[in-house]
């Protein structure tokens, strides 16, 4: 299973919000380059990299952190937050994304999504499934919908999804472990290529999830707050 450092960005700072609710931001006086490096330092290959400003907008607003990111690490980071025109879609690529997710054009514009995935090839494209009390939410975890998350993930898997990135927002920020059950439900749906967000909080969460079958694991909050460090981290990357 991969072990995905999350770098979710306003302002030009690391940030963690609880629940997706952006009045509890907690600003961490951090350059999300030099996060980059210390976890590539640490022998972690991969970024989840989220433009939460970008996600309330509509629009990228600090894409070009992703440009400098890549410039100066070999991390493979997986981009999102805004994304809802093929312009702005080129341009996380051309920025140096490895992938790039996509949440709330797959909910607003499935015709457009499909197209993308398509033309980029369903190893570029990751689905955001982002979900309450099990319905999809979107625009920066701001909008629900009557979608429910499994049946959401197991229609775009259907057709031709290969991955998706699955948060549980009632868990995201809490620090008390992951929507194991959740994720074995998508799994017995689906094969496809899970990773978990939410929750993560100790090693033993990251085994349980190894366990269940998902392929990646993105861990934020535990990093910031000290719960687990990059040289644990590092012990079983």
């Amino acid at each position: 299973m991969r072990i995905i450092l999350a770098i979710d960005i306003i302002g030009g700072k690391c940030v963690r919000l609880t629940r997706g609710d952006y009045s509890t931001k907690k600003i961490y006086d951090m350059d999300p380059v030099e996060v980059g490096k210390q976890a590539e330092y640490h022998g972690i290959k991969y970024i989840h990299m989220v433009d939460l400003e970008g996600a309330a907008t509509s629009k990228p607003v600090n894409h070009k952190l992703l440009k400098k990111i890549t410039a100066t690490t070999s991390l493979k980071i997986d981009f999102g937050g805004g994304i809802r025109t093929f312009e702005e879609l080129k341009m996380a690529f051309d920025y140096g994304a490895n992938q790039v997710t996509c949440g709330s054009i797959a909910v607003k514009n499935p015709d457009l999504f499909l197209e993308w995935l398509t033309l980029f090839g369903a190893d570029k494209i990751i689905l955001g499934a982002d979900s309450f009390n099990r319905k999809i939410s979107t625009d920066g975890w701001m909008t629900g919908s009557d979608l429910d998350v499994v049946e959401f993930i197991k229609n775009y898997y259907d057709r031709g999804v290969k991955y998706t990135i699955c948060t549980d927002i009632e868990k995201d920020g809490m620090l008390t472990g992951p929507s194991i059950q959740l994720y074995k439900e998508i799994l017995e749906a689906t094969k496809i290529n899970l990773i978990a967000s939410g929750g993560i909080s100790s090693i033993n969460d990251l085994e349980e999830l190894d366990t269940a079958g998902c392929e990646g694991a993105i861990i934020g909050k535990a990093i910031y707050e000290g719960k687990l460090t990059l040289t644990e981290l590092s012990k079983i990357c």
